[in-house]
């Protein structure tokens, strides 16, 4: 991570989002395909209507959500000789008609395409909203899509593919669905990303099967993260906020004010919007991540309205060809509630304000573009000729969790990582493309082989930020440690800072080990570093130059303080490496006498605890020997006193277990971990080439 990192970084990710979510979303997914597909063409008018009659789904929505699926008919205008629908119209024309309570002119659209010289068939399902707001983007008007694929000799469904947020997160899709069973979309709410619902329960959504409970998607397990592969979760974005997930929404602005506000919505009020228990007004404003936001509840449900079923609405279904003479929905630039630089907001302009027509896109015409699983594509392109191979993909995949205190450690000197229940942002900048995570995990499918530099940011929380490698050979690149990036709430946050100005040293890598919870950041550098830690860890910093000379630092902040803690000066090698043990033992050291000194006005210490002492202290003097002959050059007598440490280590391992009765049990289990670092560090040292940064 850069050295420039500031929590205003979040801005710059929440805007980066749209690049992802707010556009690419109607690109289709069509970096994917590796042959190419056979022609499509329309399928005529009363076979199409069949088919989409056939299919209509059930739509369930959330109890909070504003927008419904409708005709953006009633809002177009002229525009130099091309019909278009700009956002105020179609906003504050929509909100004046749901004054009297329904949903207006609830619509879905239809278009049906077949391969030809295939008995494939696709019936595609639009739902057009006049807005979308999310946890990390908004704009003008909403495009989403359900396609279809039919054998047309048999009449079965063959796969649904639901859109998801963008081409590089996997549409949830489902494969060989029960041709008696009526496709069910659930919405997001905000942003109508669509999931599916398959099973016995409609209106919920079931990631993975259990017992005699169908699974919602058919999507293939996540694959790069150790803890999650045996678990056999699929890889799909399915529905955040149905799965126990907290989603904080914002709220948008137009010339400085919300839009709500906004002379030309006269009919749109702060109601109008998702309810302000979901929403949060700023990212930075919070000191942690916020806990009370609701999940998500059923509320109305839309159904085609020659279906008989039960439902709340009934929704007109009309052929899309209806509405291609609408050129554009356009809309003017959003902003967010919370300054952000013009320059930045600029960059994105594109995909803060509006959507494209469906019309235009890949798509439109051939529905497999949009096949995000290969697994999916495969399979169909085995049964029909028409349909060409997947190619593999590159991905980036990660779990985002939550650094805390643990009660294994004395007080703030060690953490453990938790699940979070409240989603984040991940931007590969680079792209730039964003996209959020799921139950805590994100994916960034279609990545270009080569150096990422990967940001992770989440309501009330210090961002995280690296870069990753992705090498060219299709297989999944894990972020973060082991796959796991761990934030840190901004209230318990504290930067820290490798190199400066006067940086002598060449640093290629940086690492961050908590006394507890192990390695919690790596990633290689370009010249200085910053990553956010937890103010109640304790820490070993350990760097890597360019001849991968590797030293050590330790890291101790305090909680509370403001200013950041930096290594002004980083450096490698032996002697370096010798005065980190020193520095480790020290502080071990300096615990240990404190509870000495306690006990001793007390009524006594015991011996063992006093010969801890001494084990601790024989190590620090014998490692800042070795420091020190390290600095003279003076190799072969540095390494002998290096093995001197290596002997006294293990006397005060021997001590240890002899003074444990004595010691609180994270003191002791403090001491012991430490040390298992001092031994690893003074290993290194004795094999380390270089003596010294200048030598």
């Amino acid at each position: 991570m850069t050295d420039d990192i500031e929590f205003d970084v979040d801005r710059r990710t929440v805007l980066g989002t749209l690049a992802g979510i707010g556009g690419t979303a109607l690109a289709g997914c069509s970096a994917l395909e590796r042959e190419r597909d056979g022609q499509t063409s329309q399928v005529d008018g009363e076979r199409a209507r069949e088919l989409a009659t056939k299919f209509a789904p059930t739509l369930y929505f959330d109890a909070n959500e504003p927008w419904f699926p409708t005709d953006p008919r009633p809002y177009t205008s002229e525009r130099d000789g091309e019909t278009a629908v700009t956002g105020f119209d179609a906003l504050n024309g929509y909100h004046e008609r749901y004054s009297d309570g329904d949903p207006p002119k609830p619509t879905v659209f239809y278009n049906a395409v077949e391969y030809e010289d295939s008995p494939l068939a696709v019936v595609q399902f639009w739902f057009y909203s006049v807005f979308d707001q999310f946890t990390t983007n908004f704009h003008w008007h909403d495009w989403e899509v359900l396609h279809v694929f039919v054998d047309t000799e048999t009449g079965e469904p063959q796969l649904y593919v639901a859109s998801s947020h963008s081409r590089s997160v996997p549409n949830n899709e489902f494969l060989d669905p029960d041709p008696t069973m009526v496709p069910r979309i659930l919405s997001e709410l905000g942003s109508h990303s669509s999931t599916l619902s398959v099973n016995d329960v409609p209106d919920r959504f079931q990631r993975v099967a259990i017992e005699d409970l169908l699974a919602d998607i058919t999507n293939t397990a996540i694959e790069g993260i150790a803890d999650l592969a045996d678990l056999e979760i699929p890889l799909a974005y399915g529905l955040p906020r149905d799965e126990g997930s907290r989603l904080p929404y914002l709220v948008p602005e137009y010339e400085g004010v919300p839009i709500y506000e906004h002379k030309r919505l006269p009919a749109v009020s702060r109601e109008s919007l998702i309810d302000d228990d979901l929403t949060v007004r700023s990212y930075d404003a919070l000191t942690s991540p916020p806990t009370d936001l609701p999940t998500r509840e059923t509320g109305l449900v839309f159904r085609h309205r020659e279906r008989e079923a039960d439902a709340d609405v009934e929704y007109d279904l009309v052929p899309s060809s209806e509405i291609e003479h609408i050129a554009a929905f356009t809309g003017p630039q959003l902003s967010f509630e919370f300054t952000v630089p013009d320059v930045v907001e600029d960059a994105v302009a594109g995909h803060i304000t509006t959507t494209g027509t469906p019309w235009t896109q890949p798509r439109y015409g051939n529905p497999a573009a949009d096949i995000s699983v290969p697994n999916h594509r495969t399979e169909l392109a085995d049964r029909y000729d028409a349909i060409g191979e997947a190619a593999p993909i590159n991905s980036v995949i990660a779990r985002v969790t939550e650094a805390v205190t643990t009660d294994d450690a004395p007080e703030n000197e060690g953490l453990t990582t938790t699940e979070t229940t409240v989603e984040s942002v991940i931007l590969l900048e680079s792209d730039p493309e964003a996209v959020p995570t799921f139950g805590g995990v994100a994916v960034v499918q279609d990545v270009p082989a080569g150096e990422h530099r990967l940001t992770v940011n989440g309501a009330g929380r210090a961002p995280h930020s690296e870069h990753v490698a992705v090498s060219d050979d299709r297989t999944p690149t894990a972020a973060g440690v082991g796959g796991e990036i761990p934030l840190v709430a901004r209230d318990r946050a504290t930067k820290l800072e490798i190199g400066g100005e006067k940086t002598a040293t060449d640093l290629s890598t940086v690492a961050v080990e908590d006394d507890f919870a192990g390695r919690l950041y790596e990633s290689s550098v370009d010249g200085n570093d910053a990553v956010y830690v937890h103010s109640g860890g304790a820490y070993t910093t350990e760097v890597r130059d360019s001849d991968d000379a590797i030293g050590a630092y330790r890291i101790n902040p305090t909680p509370g303080a403001e200013s950041a803690v930096r290594i002004e000066r980083p450096e490698t090698g032996k002697a370096q490496l010798a005065t980190f043990v020193a520095d480790i033992a020290d502080e071990t050291r300096e615990e240990i006498a404190a509870l000495s000194n306690d006990r001793d006005r007390d009524g006594g210490s015991s011996n063992a605890v006093e010969g801890l002492e001494r084990a601790l202290a024989a190590v620090v003097e014998a490692a800042r020997r070795a420091a020190e002959r390290a600095r003279n050059s003076e190799r072969d007598t540095a390494n002998k006193q290096l093995t001197t440490v290596s002997e006294r280590l293990q006397r005060v391992e021997q001590r240890l277990t002899e003074a444990r009765s004595d010691l609180s049990e994270p003191l002791s289990n403090a001491t012991q971990n430490r040390m298992a670092q001092a031994d690893r560090r003074t290993e290194q040292a004795r094999n380390a080439e270089k003596l010294s940064s200048d030598k």
